[in-house]
Formats: C-alpha cells, sequence, structure tokens
C-alpha cells in the first residue's frame, strides 16, 4: 500500500500557454512550462480522492493513469477548479453509486446551481454525485480505509475558498489571505502547496513575494508553488528560490 500526492495541474485560469498559444516569460521548449489548470490526487492506500475537477481532468487522469475516484473535495466553484465536473460521469457507472462531494455550504450550494444535472434528476439524466457539506474536519472512508482532513476557511478575492490539511500536507491553490486563527492548522508541515499567480499583486490571488513570506513564516520542510501564470518560466523561478521552495510542475508527485 502506498501513500502519494500528485499535483495534476499547476496553471492558472487559462492554463499555460493559452488557447492562442501566448507563452508569456516561458519558455515553449521546456515541458514543465505546459501547465493545465489546478487540480490535485491523494492516493491513500487505495483510497482515491481527488481536489476539484478542473476542466483538463480527463487528461489529467489518462497522463496520470488514475483509474477510480472514491471522493472529490472542492476548494471552491470557479469555472477553473470545477468545470470538468461532468467529466466524472463514467465513474459513477463503473462503481453504481454516486460519488461523494465535500466542500463548504457555500461551495455546495453553488455547484449545485451551476452543475444542476450533477445532483438532481434533469431531462433523463441521473444524478451522479452526492453532496457533503463540511464544517471544520471530517472523515473519508473506504472500507477500513480511511483518511482524515481539516478544513478551514481563505479569503479569495471576494469569496471563501477552502483550504486543506491532511497527514501534514496542506493544500491552497487559490488564496489572497489566511486568517491569522487559522495558523494554527498549518505549524508543523512536512507540505505546503500554495497559491502563487504573478509577479505582481493580484486582488484574489498570493503574489511570488506573498507566498514567500508565507512559506518563510509557516516554515514547512517544503514549499511547492501552484496557480502559476505565464508569468512564470519553470527554471527562472527555480533559480530564484531557496532550495525549501520549488515551482510546482504537472505530474509532480511525492510520497508521504
Amino acid at each position: 500500500m502506498s501513500k502519494t500526492f500528485t499535483i495534476l495541474g499547476c496553471g492558472s485560469s487559462l492554463g499555460s500557454p493559452w488557447i492562442t498559444e501566448h507563452w508569456g516569460n516561458c519558455n515553449k521548449n521546456d515541458i514543465k512550462n505546459v501547465r493545465t489548470r489546478c487540480s490535485a490526487h491523494i492516493n491513500y492506500n487505495g483510497l482515491s480522492i481527488l481536489i476539484d475537477t478542473s476542466p483538463d481532468i480527463k487528461q489529467q487522469f489518462k497522463k496520470n493513469k488514475i483509474k477510480n475516484v472514491d471522493a472529490v473535495i472542492y476548494t471552491h466553484e470557479h469555472s477553473d477548479q470545477a468545470s470538468g465536473i461532468f467529466e466524472l460521469r463514467p465513474f459513477t457507472w463503473i462503481n453504481k453509486k454516486k460519488i461523494p462531494v465535500y466542500g463548504s455550504q457555500r461551495t455546495i450550494n453553488e455547484l449545485k446551481k451551476k452543475y444542476t444535472f450533477c445532483f438532481f434528476p434533469k431531462s433523463g439524466y441521473l444524478p451522479i454525485l452526492k453532496p457533503n457539506i463540511i464544517k471544520n474536519n471530517f472523515r473519508i472512508t473506504k472500507k477500513n480505509n480511511s483518511i482524515y482532513i481539516k478544513s478551514f476557511d481563505v479569503d479569495h478575492g471576494m469569496i471563501k475558498a477552502t483550504g486543506y490539511v491532511f497527514e501534514k500536507i496542506c493544500y491552497i491553490s487559490d488564496c489572497n489571505n489566511i486568517d491569522k486563527k487559522n495558523y494554527k492548522h498549518l505549524k508543523g508541515l512536512r507540505y505546503l502547496i500554495i497559491d502563487c499567480l504573478r509577479i505582481k499583486k493580484h486582488p484574489s490571488h498570493f503574489n511570488l513575494d506573498e507566498a514567500v513570506k508565507i512559506s518563510n513564516f509557516l516554515n514547512p520542510k517544503k514549499t511547492i508553488l501552484t496557480n502559476l501564470h505565464v508569468d512564470f518560466d519553470y527554471k527562472t523561478l527555480k533559480k530564484m528560490m531557496p532550495s525549501n521552495i520549488i515551482p510546482a510542475y504537472d505530474g509532480l508527485k511525492f510520497n508521504f
């Protein structure tokens, strides 16, 4: 049995390159600059948990050879994190049951509004998802296998998104502020995966200076910068950072 965490996608809302083939500062010959939209996967001794359903989820699953989904946890409902939700249908058919999805009250409500057919019968389509509203801490269980997850609100512009902590790993893909009261969840981390959109300040995401400042304050063993805009070339950004802070790339995997 094994425990692995995989960053399926680490790009910002348009990915890299954009649909127009705009690469920004990225070297187009470096495969690590090809970034799909943010999503991640937890394999916990065979328990398969997806974090968000990006529009690139089919490509991400095929590339990383993910064959099943037992549950999905959502950071928030924005399209770059959620619009691949309908791709989950075959897993419902294979497992012959609805897939449990977890999120805050606000996130679940918004997902139900945007993707009604996934939660309620509509036009002959059967619902594929079972919503679970989380408050602080929760467990995801499959047979005798169970993972304990802490959740907490973070600011993402005008909305609240959700950060998750499990097994001394924290995942915060979209965020521009963490309330200091929630720092208690972030002590002694082995891995901090955190939003780092651009070099310039942004109203709903951490920029590079802010992400590095938080990393230095929390002092995890390793910080991984995600949600990267085309401002950031992988090798250039990596050279700028100390050894304990690295940029993400699609397919980055570690054991825990």
